[in-house]
């Protein structure tokens, strides 16, 4: 196969890795990124494509080992996340928020009810309202996932439940 009918089969399995790249980012930018990662190195290792292959799958393993290392990096990169740090940041956005004397009252009230939680369910769910996916926050607490859904969950009812008059 020469190189342009290679590159041209290889385009158009776009759509199809574009496809397979969200199922496992979950995210249109990250597989953008993955997609055209991956298409980068199915041209830089052409030479390793072997002959009457299916070159469908040589692509689709390219992406998913692409993706797992990316992960095991990240992963690696992130564990050395310190308690401190989580409860460091954790009343950043509430003490940095700077609200009309009305709304500063309510403010204060939920941080107090906040506060007052126990750190099992505090911090889980202020790491949730920082942007951290339940994913990241179950890796960085060393915590399953289910664990982490349902501390958010329950904490999420404390608080309806603790700001009553708010709702």
């Amino acid at each position: 196969m020469t190189n342009t009918e290679f590159n041209y089969q290889l385009l158009s399995l776009e759509s199809k890795l574009s496809g397979f790249a969200r199922s496992l980012t979950k995210n249109n930018d990250d597989a953008k990124d993955l997609v055209q990662e991956t298409m980068y190195k199915a041209i830089s290792y052409r030479e390793q494509f072997a002959e009457n292959t299916n070159l469908k799958a040589w692509a689709y393993t390219i992406m998913k080992n692409t993706f797992i290392n990316n992960y095991r990096r990240n992963a690696r990169r992130n564990a050395t996340f310190e308690k401190n740090t989580i409860e460091g940041s954790i009343y950043k956005n509430i003490d940095n928020f700077n609200p009309m004397p009305d709304s500063a009252y309510a403010a204060n009230e939920i941080n107090e009810v906040i506060k007052s939680l126990d750190d099992e369910s505090k911090i889980p769910f202020q790491m949730h309202i920082e942007g951290y996916k339940y994913e990241e926050i179950a890796q960085k607490l060393n915590i399953k996932l289910g664990t982490v859904k349902s501390r958010i969950f329950l904490t999420r009812k404390k608080l309806m439940d603790a700001l009553k008059d708010y709702n």
